[in-house]
């Protein structure tokens, strides 16, 4: 959960994202070729997807299957009538020189997702977004500029098709969204929900996930936007929210310099830590749309849109709720549990085994996250069950075993040595009559740091206890041999 902050108070900033994601189909859009990441360029092709004379794209059942599923995620309405348009435009990395893509008729629209974030207090914010629309479209390839010139950087341009007709969704939101914090955690919030619903790894690294930005400012009070400029070229949240950060001051300093703010699209410099002209923005008649002719429009009947929504997980936003509302989690421990649906799904089946669920949040967030980040592994990939977890945490509580002999032992647990093995003849000593002439006998065995207590020395008292747990094997039950080495050292 992030902190709520504002712009100058005399200008509003109105922002909405467009971001693309790529669909976790194993073929491309209309085609049989490969989607796989990392392939040696222009080998995932095929006729199709080259544009080739005579070639009929097809739709893969697959998109629209995931399609309808984010848009449900999404809480849009889903069409039961659309259509596929091409778009036309110069694409020297789309070999047939159109885009096909939705336009009037989108799959989904009118939706939202809800944002959290904290106010200056820390008191938690939540805030719906609007989605406009999310529509199916196929990606475009890939240009890699090479060479050398004085004037444009490079003399020659090589194109890889591998990604072209690869399947996206475009979402595209409302201008709700006032900052750059605000839009950064709104693509947070979307790729947590692609990622829960199996249907995008929203990976921004390998551009799974892209968000260009709309922004405008005005000043406070005023009805009418401004006008709008689109930023591109950000492959983290943290870069969306520094470059909104920017252009917002960028277009107040322009306003209040008397320029004229044009509508364009900019690109952000990560280096450079600014935006830079790229072009002016073309509007929608500039792309002369009309109806892609080669395919069928598309009709999804209630049947299948109720088995599609029966098989939506509970989402992250539920979760959160639901942690905090029920469980008594804090919204910290909320938020981190159900970043990743894996760590959700292993949490709740510790609670369903019978561990208590902060005890469990306790372990998760911080032990286990730990050992995860520094082995640099996902839960899934650890041997220690959600089960053992739970039989750890109720061996804990029921005074069987301490939390510090638990934390020592979790190396074994995690490579996979069940709670039995790993804790036999290690159970704590919890009977006064045994614990009490260990007791004696440690302090008979310190005399001089006796006499220190007694002379005002309480700090001693951690020296004795320590003791006692040395001499047990760390197996004496911390709690009452605290109470035995306080009572004895005062008698």
């Amino acid at each position: 959960m992030t902190t709520a902050t504002t712009v100058k108070t005399e200008y509003e900033a109105i922002i909405g994202l467009e971001t693309h994601c790529q669909l976790s189909t194993n073929t491309k859009i209309f085609s049989h070729s490969s989607t796989a990441f990392g392939s040696d360029p222009n080998t995932n092709i095929d006729p199709i997807c080259m544009g080739l004379p005579g070639v009929l794209p097809v739709l893969n059942e697959k998109v629209l299957e995931y399609a309808v599923k984010a848009g449900l995620a999404l809480n849009c309405q889903i069409a039961k009538y659309s259509k596929f348009d091409r778009k036309q435009y110069f694409y020297p990395d789309l070999p047939k020189n159109y885009q096909i893509s939705q336009y009037d008729l989108p799959i989904a629209e009118h939706g939202w997702l809800e944002i959290e974030l904290v106010d200056a207090e820390g008191n938690p914010i939540r805030k719906r977004i609007g989605i406009t629309r999310l529509h199916m479209e196929e990606d475009a390839g890939k240009l890699v500029h090479g060479g050398s010139d004085r004037l444009s950087g490079s003399s020659y341009s090589l194109v890889d098709y591998n990604r072209a007709g690869i399947p996206l969704v475009e979402i595209v939101s409302e201008p709700d969204l006032r900052s750059g914090l605000e839009a950064a955690e709104y693509a947070e919030e979307l790729r947590r929900i692609v990622r829960y619903l199996g249907v995008s790894d929203g990976n921004m690294e390998q551009g799974s996930l892209r968000c260009d930005v709309n922004i405008s400012v005005r000043p406070v009070g005023q009805k009418e936007f401004g006008t709008k400029v689109e930023i591109k070229n950000m492959n983290s949240f943290s870069a969306i929210q520094r470059a909104i950060d920017y252009e917002i001051e960028r277009q107040i300093a322009a306003i209040e310099a008397g320029e004229r703010i044009i509508q364009e699209t900019r690109l952000w410099l990560e280096g450079a830590q600014s935006t830079s002209s790229m072009r002016v923005k073309e509007g929608s008649s500039d792309y002369r749309y009309f109806p892609e002719p080669d395919l069928a429009p598309i009709e999804v009947s209630n049947e299948q849109l109720e088995q599609w929504r029966s098989e939506l997980p509970e989402l992250p936003a539920q979760k959160r709720h639901h942690y905090e509302s029920e469980l008594g989690l804090s919204a910290y421990d909320a938020r981190v549990l159900t970043e990743d649906r894996s760590i959700a799904e292993y949490f709740e089946t510790a609670i369903a085994s019978g561990a208590n669920p902060k005890a469990a949040a306790n372990w998760i967030t911080q032990d286990i996250a730990a050992h995860l980040n520094k082995q640099k592994l996902t839960i899934t990939q650890i041997a220690l069950t959600p089960t053992n977890l739970a039989d750890i945490i109720t061996r804990i509580e029921t005074g069987k075993i301490s939390n510090a002999q638990a934390k020592q032992k979790l190396p074994d647990l995690l490579s996979g040595i069940s709670p039995e093995k790993a804790f036999a003849g290690q159970e704590l000593i919890t009977d006064p009559s045994v614990l009490e002439p260990i007791v004696d006998e440690v302090i008979a065995a310190n005399s001089k740091e006796l006499e220190k207590y007694r002379n005002g020395n309480t700090n001693l008292k951690g020296f004795f206890v320590g003791q006692v747990l040395k001499k047990t094997g760390k197996r004496a039950d911390p709690k009452l041999t605290n109470e035995l080495v306080e009572k004895k050292l005062n008698a």
